[in-house]
């Protein structure tokens, strides 16, 4: 990981996750992220970058969940928007209500933990385009997983007040190691805050030393 400080903004925030995505092999990004930016990002994440619209918003991270197989994004994604997607691998809508696909879905490329009101459909889509074991679950009592967990091959990081309950699930769903933290100077919405893969990670640029610490090994980046 050469990059020398790994905290930064996009598109003018610390809210990394709701802004951006990443996998194992590119981050979407929106289209006003800067070229130095970029740049940056692509060299900690060790991706290259794609910048794209989701739904008419900027929110890309909120919007769109992925892994190495393929993209689950909102409904309000255009033809556009998902034959873009589909450049990089499998890509799908996620039908009914509950359709921030990035706020409702943490996944990795074997497993995903998705908001508990989603519809039967909406778990088949999951299930076959991410190709992904599908369980259905809370982190800190929140439906909004993808907000409250951040999740790599290598490891897995959410909020301070995820029980213990809510602990083994993810063990049994994930098989990796698992800690809590925070990001951004407090905020136990970890995922709003973090964008990471096996080959890197940024966050968001208030995140203070300490919280660092905590992200690097639950990630498994101090080895």
């Amino acid at each position: 990981m050469p990059v020398s400080d790994r905290r930064i903004r996009i598109a003018g925030s610390t809210l990394l996750g709701v802004f951006a995505r990443c996998t194992e092999e590119l981050v979407l990004v929106p289209l006003e992220t800067n070229e130095a930016t970029r740049c940056i990002v692509e060299e900690g994440l060790g991706v290259k970058s794609v910048p794209i619209v989701i739904g008419g918003s900027s929110v890309v991270g909120s919007l769109t969940c992925g892994n190495s197989t393929g993209f689950v994004t909102t409904p309000l994604a255009s033809d556009d928007s998902l034959k873009e997607l589909s450049k990089h691998g499998r890509a799908a809508r996620l039908p009914g209500r509950i359709s921030a696909a990035g706020n409702v879905i943490l996944a990795n490329d074997s497993a995903a933990l998705v908001h508990p009101g989603l519809s039967s459909r909406a778990v088949e889509i999951i299930t076959r385009t991410l190709d992904v074991d599908v369980v259905k679950g809370t982190i800190g009592g929140l439906r909004t997983v993808g907000m409250a967990g951040v999740v790599t091959n290598d490891g897995v990081l959410v909020h301070p007040r995820t029980s213990e309950e809510e602990m083994a699930v993810l063990d049994k769903l994930f098989g990796l190691p698992i800690d809590v933290g925070t990001i951004n100077f407090g905020s136990p919405l970890v995922g709003s805050g973090i964008l990471a893969n096996s080959k890197g990670y940024m966050t968001g640029a208030d995140t203070s030393g300490p919280e660092l610490g905590r992200i690097e090994d639950a990630l498994g980046f101090l080895k």
